[in-house]
């Protein structure tokens, strides 16, 4: 039996978020130490609500199998992603490439131009998705990373049609 994949705009905070906010601590603790909890509590919660931002997560049977979000970056034309997470039973289907497309989608519709995210350089996994999917590494990618610099990389958006109000994502 194949499972369908709703895509869900919540709130920081909601119930659902909780294996998101879970799983990425722990990944941030394994990989770079206690300052993981300062990453995760750096941004408020309505930095990634409408109308500048979005959390979007991917459900299964009305489980969280994926997810991410967007905030507004320094320019008003650039929205930043953040919180990219796949449930750790989930990975290597292609949910982390889906939820990387539901947001560029949304922040297109939302009137942003450009994406902007980092991700670390203990995240090869990360850094491959974001080259594979058309981001452009604001960096040497032949250079070795250095911890804990953040490897920042751009992608230009194209206009995106607007959705009608049946396909509008609000929490």
């Amino acid at each position: 039996m194949s499972l369908t994949t709703e895509v869900r705009a919540v709130r920081l905070g909601d119930p659902l978020t909780e294996p998101l906010v879970r799983e990425l601590t722990h990944e941030y603790l394994t990989r770079y130490g206690p300052g993981a909890h300062d990453e995760m509590a750096r941004y408020p919660a309505e930095e990634f609500a409408p109308p500048g931002g979005l959390l979007l997560l991917l459900l299964e049977g009305g489980a969280p199998v994926a997810g991410g979000a967007y905030r507004r970056h320094a320019d008003p034309g650039t929205a930043e992603v953040k919180r990219m997470w796949t449930h750790s039973a989930h990975r290597r289907r292609g949910l982390a490439r889906r939820v990387l497309a539901e947001l560029e989608q949304a922040a297109a519709a939302d009137g942003y131009r450009r994406i902007f995210l980092t991700t670390g350089p203990l995240q090869p996994e990360a850094r491959g998705l974001y080259l594979a999917t058309g981001y452009t590494p604001l960096f040497d990618p032949a250079a070795v990373p250095v911890e804990p610099h953040p490897l920042p990389f751009e992608k230009h958006l194209t206009a995106a049609r607007h959705p009608g109000p049946e396909e509008k994502r609000h929490p």
